[in-house]
């Protein structure tokens, strides 16, 4: 009995700290994301000016507000921008876990 009470707390406690998943959501970097003209239509942010503006780093957009990814995020978000042939129109399915106010991506996939 004590082992499937440990057990289950175990589990419990484990919830919170396991990861999340956004699908579909619009990708682009943060000095543009703090642009109202590109929030309000993200899907229309260009790769030429997501791979310009790169050094500010990368987010996506949930809930209608921009979150920035942590370092292995951006790293991962420039490689996918990088690869595609896509010219905008940047949605992602986005594994991670919401960390001080950031992404913390485990992996991200350009759609």
């Amino acid at each position: 009995m004590k082992r499937i009470v440990l057990s289950l707390c175990v589990i419990v406690l484990a919830l919170p700290m396991a990861a999340a998943t956004w699908k579909d959501v619009a990708v682009l970097d943060a000095n543009c994301a703090a642009k109202e003209k590109v929030m309000a239509h993200p899907e229309n942010h260009t790769k030429a000016c997501a791979m310009q503006c790169a050094k500010a780093g990368y987010g996506a957009v949930v809930d209608g507000k921009f979150v920035k990814f942590d370092k292995k995020g951006n790293e991962l978000a420039a490689a996918a921008l990088k690869k595609s042939d896509k010219k905008d129109h940047f949605t992602a399915n986005i594994t991670g876990e919401m960390k001080d106010g950031k992404i913390a991506v485990s992996s991200l996939t350009l759609k």
